[in-house]
């Protein structure tokens, strides 16, 4: 059953929501976090487990997302998935300690998980294949431009309201896009033929989880020189490595091995390093570059951010529109290579950019990653058979999320090494014996307030240059990305419905 005109229309706008739910509250709480740890009395290391379960759920239950959605229809499974997701919110909202909001937020993951992959799954099925660009593009905009304005919104009402309303926030999204989808959505074909394969579920489980546990507590931890962070990174192999054993010797294995033989699928995966190195690494690291060492406060440099928002807004509305009149190869290099020179000029900031130069380069930076992420992400469905989108678009989603997570875990620990080394090398320059640096400067070594002013402009430095490093590290891994594009089998213009 398919469904037009209107009704088509309603389900784009309220898949777009769904998605915005999902992707909005994914960092939308982190602004909100200092002001959590008051309220609910915890410590540092305890309130960052807000965002450690949440992170970790999500990765869990996106791909048990594709065979749910298979074996109950898409869109039983999305109305739920809001529903549960909305009620989250609020219990998040109304929470009184710690435990009861890890609680909550582990059930926000859990029904959430299943909102990004199945609202594309969803648009794909029910829209002609010449309309795929279009509307993967207004989909889009909720995963690209959801984490750009999850801060800025989180910090407003913060600073407005209070950190609760960052959760009650969703409440007004979550029931437009249950009415929408309820609306909307038609009543698809299930699938019951194939059973769940609750071993390889299991064993594949704890492979995400422990994996995304190391990342996420890997920088405070010291890395592998934690007991904990070497125990989770060797136990996430060994599950890893069961999984895949598993999956190639069983009759219905939990994730079907036949996606993997799909080049154009396999080659999609990999690609969506280029996204999430390009866009959720500079999320992270740029508002704290602009408030720490810049002196933005986090409305002005939330502000300067938005320009990259609005960029990719303007960009998913042409890229759409391109992907059955371009090459999708030629398109998506154009695409990385647009992110790439982005990130390069970020590494050329220092503690004293203007504003305009930030902007720019956010600019090009939002302009740039819609002309990959767009044809990529219509490309990876389209030698895929209809009933194997659930189950790809769930993969899809999970490989974007991994490589994030993987992204910002070593960006953020290549900023601390690197800015500690930075220290050593620059304050070797000023010891008690370099006395003609400091007459150069109008003082002497002591504990004095101009020894401090030039400790503290030392470290300033230190961490610029870290910056520095770090974006011109992550441009040269977004451009090693781009042989996989000859890895594609077929341009945008051929599906198969």
């Amino acid at each position: 059953m398919t469904v037009n005109g209107d009704s088509r229309w309603i389900l784009t706008a309220s898949t777009v929501l769904a998605t915005l739910l999902y992707t909005i509250d994914s960092t939308i709480v982190n602004v909100a976090l200092p002001h959590m740890q008051g309220g609910l009395q915890a410590t540092q290391d305890q309130v960052a487990w807000v965002v450690t379960s949440y992170i970790v759920m999500s990765a869990i239950a996106t791909p048990l997302a594709g065979w749910l959605g298979a074996r109950f229809g898409l869109r039983r499974v999305m109305l739920a998935s809001v529903a549960g997701f909305t009620a989250g919110s609020m219990l998040c909202g109304v929470a009184e300690n710690l435990t009861a909001m890890v609680v909550f937020r582990t059930i926000q993951g859990l029904f959430g998980a299943a909102l990004v992959p199945l609202s594309q799954v969803a648009l794909l099925q029910e829209f002609p294949r010449r309309l795929h660009g279009r509307v993967t593009a207004l989909w889009g905009m909720g995963v690209l431009v959801g984490p750009i304005v999850g801060p800025t919104l989180g910090g407003w009402l913060t600073d407005t309201l209070s950190w609760r309303w960052a959760f009650y926030i969703n409440l007004p999204i979550g029931v437009v896009a249950y009415v929408g989808i309820l609306a909307g959505m038609p009543r698809n074909h299930v699938d019951r033929s194939r059973p769940f394969d609750a071993l390889g579920f299991v064993l594949l489980s704890l492979a995400i989880a422990l994996f995304q546990l190391m990342l996420d507590r890997g920088q405070t931890l010291d890395w592998f020189e934690s007991t904990e962070i070497v125990a989770e990174g060797f136990f996430a192999a060994v599950a890893f490595f069961m999984f895949v054993a598993h999956m190639l010797t069983s009759r219905h294995p939990f994730v079907d091995p036949l996606l993997f033989r799909d080049r154009n699928f396999v080659a999609s995966l990999g690609l969506m390093l280029a996204t999430a190195l390009s866009v959720m690494s500079p999320a992270v690291m740029l508002p704290t570059f602009l408030q720490v060492l810049q002196g933005y406060s986090p409305t002005q440099s939330g502000a300067l951010l938005a320009v990259r928002g609005a960029a990719s807004i303007i960009a998913m509305l042409i890229a759409g529109r391109l992907v059955n009149r371009a090459p999708a190869r030629v398109t998506m290099a154009a695409g990385i290579l647009a992110a790439a020179s982005a990130l390069w000029l970020m590494g050329s900031f220092n503690v004293d950019t203007p504003a305009s130069r930030v902007a720019i380069a956010g600019f090009i930076q939002g302009f740039g990653t819609p002309f990959t992420f767009v044809p990529l992400s219509v490309v990876a469905y389209a030698t895929l058979r209809p009933e194997q989108r659930p189950e790809g678009g769930a993969l899809l989603t999970l490989m974007r999320n991994i490589f994030a997570s993987v992204g910002i875990s070593m960006a953020v620990a290549a900023l601390a090494r690197s800015t500690q080394v930075n220290t050593s090398y620059l304050a070797e320059n000023f010891t008690p014996y370099a006395a003609e640096r400091w007459r150069a400067i109008g003082s002497m070594p002591g504990v004095n307030p101009a020894t401090a002013e030039l400790l503290g402009q030392i470290s300033r430095q230190a961490a610029a240059i870290a910056y520095s490093n770090v974006f011109h590290w992550l441009a040269a891994c977004t451009i090693a990305t781009l042989p996989l594009l000859l890895l594609l089998k077929v341009d945008g213009s051929t599906y198969r419905r």
